[in-house]
């Protein structure tokens, strides 16, 4: 049996937050989901820093492009520079349609590249398509 996959959602909009919970609910899909608002939050999430427990392997990120303090490429960029996450897999949820955006998030290896056109629609497909994808996938140590 596959280990539970740890999810970590980076996105300061709480309506999405809970837009992707609900799909991971409706999905009856029970893997822990940690919520960090920008890409600050999240490293300290992920490298267990500032009082915050670290988040157990296998893990998936879900990353939105634009946030406060740190978006998604910068977190992205420190993400790949850093020796114990830069294999991490990750997958960017955003609004951008923008080609630019798309070219810099490949640039730096995420998995795929979701856009949030009609959230709720979007969610859900997203939800079922990551479910097929770590129950298939071998994840990095």
């Amino acid at each position: 049996m596959a280990p539970t996959v740890n999810l970590l959602l980076v996105d300061d909009d709480e309506v999405d937050v809970q837009g992707l919970k609900r799909a991971f609910n409706k999905s009856k899909i029970a893997n822990p989901i940690t919520v960090a608002r920008d890409g600050v939050e999240a490293l300290e999430i992920l490298r267990g820093e500032n009082g915050r427990p670290k988040l157990a392997k296998p893990h998936l990120i879900l990353l939105d492009l634009n946030m406060p303090r740190m978006n998604g490429i910068e977190f992205l960029e420190a993400l790949r520079a850093d020796a114990d996450l830069k294999s991490a897999l990750v997958f960017m949820v955003t609004t951008s349609k923008a080609e630019e955006d798309k070219a810099r998030a490949y640039g730096h290896h995420v998995a795929g590249y979701i856009v949030k056109q009609d959230p709720a629609n979007t969610f859900m497909q997203a939800v079922s398509m990551l479910e097929h994808y770590w129950k298939i996938i071998e994840f990095p140590e």
